[in-house]
């Protein structure tokens, strides 16, 4: 393994470990809390790109489905995956892989990074609105009122942070030669 390859790896690890603590920052709802694990993942997503950000929140997810507690209010366990919030678990491996391709097929700009993390965030809330509503048991309408109304505004505004802390991190880290400014090809 190269060094390049060994220095994503960490980082990896390090945004798997800062999306399970942002997700202990929450406002609970009462079936999907708002917690700061989209943050994460936006952030994860704008500083790594496609691959090493989903192979970030792979590893978050793998964490938690293993009892480690980084799931929202310190939860973990394989029972959190398969229960109502699952899907959000799961949507943020897909986000974070579209918001990161996103940029790497245009630019990494703020703006470009808004656009991005808006298209993460509505992959997150429509795949977890799918799980909800089957695991709960929920009609559609019950299910956008408790899994997607309530997050737009926040996401929005969740999107706008991770898009300047993300470009603004990942330019620093560029200049410090911890990662590389290169467009990967997926």
């Amino acid at each position: 393994m190269n060094g390049e390859k060994l220095r994503m790896l960490i980082h990896c690890a390090i945004f798997a470990a800062m999306t399970g603590i942002f997700a202990q920052i929450e406002i609970p709802l009462p079936l999907v809390p708002i917690s700061g694990q989209t943050l994460a993942v936006g952030i994860t997503a704008t500083i790594l790109g496609s691959r090493y950000g989903a192979l970030s929140l792979i590893c978050y997810a793998a964490l938690g489905a293993v009892g480690v507690p980084v799931f929202a209010g310190f939860s973990g366990g394989a029972q959190v995956l398969v229960g109502p919030t699952g899907g959000y678990i799961f949507g943020f491996i897909v986000a974070a892989f579209f918001t990161g391709y996103i940029l790497e097929k245009t630019k990494f700009t703020i703006p470009m990074a808004m656009i991005a993390n808006t298209v993460g965030m509505i992959i997150t809330l429509i795949l977890g609105t799918i799980q909800l509503k089957y695991v709960a048991d929920l009609g559609w309408n019950q299910a956008m009122a408790a899994g997607v109304y309530p997050f737009i505004v926040v996401g929005l505004i969740k999107a706008f942070l991770a898009s300047w802390i993300g470009i603004t991190v990942r330019k620093r880290l560029i200049q410090a030669k911890l990662i590389q400014n290169q467009k990967v090809a997926v």
